[in-house]
């Protein structure tokens, strides 16, 4: 970086560099508010411990190389030249004066980029001078109401009374968190003693909460629809296999398991092979998980499940065997502890909507994946030649036989769509939790109240039974916890199942009679 902090005087670079860590403070302070050029590369410079005091004198020293502080000119450090120490207290000071300059900027998001630096940090009354200067000469509306809103936060301590109320009447229109935690602070006893004063910062808290509320709603709504969409994408795969077929397939979990690993399997191929395109690896990885699990589906129907149709028992106990023998094989194969997966870098972080109201990007992207594999199973089945053959296999099998269609054939591409789209469950699953042999373990039993729950065979009510269970789910929740919210999601769906045996869709026409 070249030095062009010239015209920064050699005073102010003697009181910001050497003395009380109070009086250091107060001289940055003053020198931000001042405007002094080449402020910002000498604050760079302290904060990298590149500079050095000898008597009056201070010195940046970089790459060997001395310069004069305040003329920039080349300069013979001398032998009893020290170090400047910068406690916590001064960095943070540097970390606040490098964002505060970024306030006078001509570009407006260096001037956004200030702000949200400057609002992460804690204020002093030393910096109100230089957030009153910002204010005063800000054009943006947004960006002047954070500035009043930090002025506010420093004035609200202030020693007069007037200032203190004029700074809680501007802080009650908040939709901060931290805002909140102030007003609860200077609630304390031995914070604020004025009465008149602590009734206006009772008033404003109430108001900020009251607008805090409707961001902790949206997130359990957010948090329901994303656990529904989850439940969706596990429960897809049965409705098919179960809803449309018949076939209590127990090892369904476990379809979602081998897409999960078919995810790391290809994370894995990219950071080796590909690490340049590692970001990408998620849409190599959707493919692949749907045709891992579709293979084994498909050897599931043709070796075992073939024989069992119309035999519910016999086909729940064999594909339960069939679950512990492919835990077992992937145990073998991976270990018995769980793999990362990591989130590509643009799925990783959130879109921060209110303060306390930040939507991750990975849910984000299941919830609109979920969408799309729905719509694709929807058109497949309605609209394409396989989906027709589904439909009448599944309705009428031996007058599907007699035109002509080979219902095996149709049973085992049926079943291994079914076990595909398990597969993309997994694929999804692999993004929020851990991927382990005992993945689907925790999905199968929700999955079977789900396709109950909507209708036999009726996607539509598996959309609105998943999405339902999981925004109910995470509502209880909050109000009795995990454990009795599961327990009473249960119950609701016993008492619903007695009250309405057919779900909340049930079959019309001939398909009612099978």
């Amino acid at each position: 970086m070249p030095w062009t902090a010239h015209a920064l005087t050699a005073a102010q670079a003697k009181a910001i560099a050497d003395g009380d860590s109070d009086e250091r403070i107060a001289a940055l302070n003053q020198a931000v508010a001042d405007g002094a050029p080449g402020l910002a590369e000498f604050v760079q410079a302290m904060l990298d411990d590149a500079v050095k005091v000898a008597g009056d004198q201070v010195f940046v020293v970089r790459d060997d190389k001395a310069v004069d502080a305040a003329t920039g000119a080349p300069a013979t450090l001398p032998a009893e030249a020290e170090d400047v120490v910068n406690n916590n207290r001064v960095r943070g000071a540097l970390g606040s004066a490098l964002a505060a300059l970024q306030l006078f900027s001509t570009d407006i998001g260096a001037r956004r980029a200030g702000v949200g630096e400057l609002l992460k940090q804690q204020l002093e009354e030393a910096q109100l001078p230089l957030i009153e200067k910002a204010f005063e000469a800000e054009t943006d509306a947004a960006l002047k109401e954070s500035l009043e809103r930090m002025r506010a936060t420093i004035l609200v301590a202030a020693p007069d009374k007037a200032k203190r109320l004029a700074a809680v009447t501007a802080l009650a229109g908040s939709k901060q968190l931290s805002v909140a935690s102030l007003l609860q602070e200077r609630l304390a006893p031995d914070a604020e003693t004025d009465p008149e004063v602590r009734a206006a910062l009772a008033r404003a808290l109430d108001s900020v909460r009251s607008r805090l509320a409707w961001g902790e709603r949206a997130g359990v709504v957010f948090t329901g629809i994303s656990l529904g969409s989850i439940l969706l994408l596990a429960a897809l795969g049965l409705a098919i296999t179960y809803g449309l077929m018949g076939v209590i397939n127990m090892a369904h979990g476990e379809l979602l398991m081998i897409g999960a690993y078919a995810t790391y399997m290809v994370q894995n191929v990219f950071r080796s092979y590909l690490p340049g395109l590692f970001d990408w690896y998620i849409l190599a990885a959707i493919p692949a998980s749907f045709l891992a699990s579709a293979l084994v589906g498909a050897a599931m129907e043709r070796s075992v499940i073939r024989w069992l149709y119309g035999r519910p028992l016999e086909t729940l106990l064999a594909t339960w065997g069939i679950s512990l023998v492919l835990m077992q094989g992937v145990r073998s194969l991976f270990g018995a502890q769980n793999v990362p997966v990591e989130n590509p870098g643009w799925l990783s972080g959130g879109l921060q909507v209110m303060s306390n109201l930040t939507l991750p990007y990975n849910r984000i992207a299941i919830i609109v994946f979920a969408g799309l594999v729905l719509a694709g199973m929807a058109l497949l089945i309605a609209r394409t030649r396989l989906g027709l053959f589904v439909r009448g296999v599944t309705q009428n099998r031996r007058m599907a036989a007699c035109v002509g269609v080979d219902t095996a054939k149709v049973d085992t591409y049926a079943f291994a769509l079914g076990s595909g789209i398990a597969g993309l469950a997994g694929c999804a699953l692999s993004q929020v939790g851990n991927v382990g042999p005992d993945l689907g373990q925790s999905y199968i039993v929700d999955s079977f109240l789900v396709v109950v729950l909507g209708g036999v065979g009726q996607l539509a009510g598996t959309v609105y039974a998943a999405l339902g269970l999981g925004v109910l789910n995470k509502l209880l929740e909050g109000w009795a916890g995990a454990v009795l919210a599961k327990i009473m999601v249960l119950v609701f769906i016993v008492i619903f199942i007695q009250k309405r045996p057919q779900g909340i869709f049930a079959m019309k026409g001939r398909s009612a009679e099978a």
